[in-house]
C-alpha cells in the first residue's frame, strides 16, 4: 500500500463538482507535484486532504489510516502539514509567535525549541527578524515564514500550495532549493505549483489536472519531455 493515496475522490463546492474522481499516490520520501491551469482543482485537492473540505466520495489513506472522515486538527496531529496558497500568516504576530502557532499541538518546550532551531537553520533570515511583525516582512520572507510554520510539528508529509507565487525569480530559486533540502531531510512533499518548469525539476513524479480530473501522470522527467505538457504548461511552442 502506498504511503499516501487519494482514491476516486470527489469534492464539491455546494453544487459545483470541483474534483471529479481523482486518484493520486505518493510514496514515502517522494516529491510529487500537481500541475494545471487556474481552476483545475489543485488547491481543492490539498484542502480536501487537510480536512478543510470533505469529499463526498472516495478515500484518502495516509500510512494505513483514513483521513477523509477526520476533522482538520486530527489530520494535522497525524503528521500532515498544509502550507496554504497566499501564505496566510498572522500579520500582527511576530515571526516567533507565528512559528509558535505552528507548534500549538506540542506541550514540550524543549521539542518546540528544537523545531525552532531547525526552522532558523533553514531560514536564517527569519531568525534575524524573530521579533518583527509578520505583516512587515517581504513577500519572500512571508513565504519562508509560512513554510517554517508548517514545519514546526515536524510533519511526515508537507502539502505546499503555490510556494513561488508572486515572488521574484531569485526568491523562487531559493524556495525550490529549500524544497529540495527538506526532501533530502526525509520529508515527503505534495507540491501544487503553477510554475510547472520548476516543479518538475524538483519532483520525482507529477500529475496533470484539468477541470477536476487527472489527464496525465508520469515521472517528472517524462512529463518534461511530453509535447502536450511542454506546450500547455512549460510555455514552449
Amino acid at each position: 500500500m502506498p504511503f499516501f493515496e487519494l482514491n476516486d475522490v470527489h469534492t464539491y463546492y455546494g453544487q459545483i463538482h470541483a474534483l471529479k474522481g481523482i486518484s493520486v499516490k505518493v510514496e514515502e520520501g517522494e516529491v510529487v507535484t500537481l500541475i494545471g491551469a487556474n481552476g483545475a482543482g489543485k488547491t481543492t485537492t490539498l484542502k480536501t486532504i487537510s480536512g478543510l473540505l470533505r469529499p463526498r466520495q472516495g478515500t484518502i489513506i495516509f500510512d494505513t489510516h483514513r483521513l477523509d472522515q477526520l476533522p482538520a486538527h486530527k489530520i494535522v496531529a497525524m503528521g500532515v502539514s498544509h502550507v496554504p496558497e497566499g501564505r496566510q500568516i498572522f500579520p500582527r504576530l511576530t515571526v516567533l509567535e507565528n512559528l509558535e502557532m505552528g507548534a500549538y499541538l506540542l506541550n514540550n518546550a524543549a521539542e518546540i525549541q528544537q523545531n525552532l532551531d531547525h526552522v532558523f537553520q533553514l531560514f536564517p533570515r527569519l531568525k534575524e527578524r524573530v521579533y518583527q511583525p509578520g505583516g512587515t516582512l517581504s513577500g519572500g520572507e512571508q513565504q519562508m515564514l509560512a513554510i517554517g510554520r508548517g514545519l514546526m510539528l515536524r510533519p511526515r508529509i508537507l502539502l505546499l500550495d503555490e510556494p513561488s507565487m508572486g515572488l521574484a525569480p531569485v526568491l523562487v530559486e531559493a524556495i525550490f532549493n529549500i524544497i529540495r533540502e527538506l526532501n533530502q531531510q526525509g520529508i515527503t512533499i505534495l507540491l501544487v505549483e503553477q510554475n510547472a518548469h520548476m516543479a518538475l525539476q524538483v519532483a520525482h513524479r507529477g500529475y496533470v489536472l484539468q477541470t477536476g480530473r487527472i489527464i496525465l501522470q508520469d515521472s517528472a522527467k517524462a512529463l518534461q519531455a511530453n509535447e502536450m505538457v511542454r506546450k500547455a504548461y512549460l510555455g514552449e511552442e
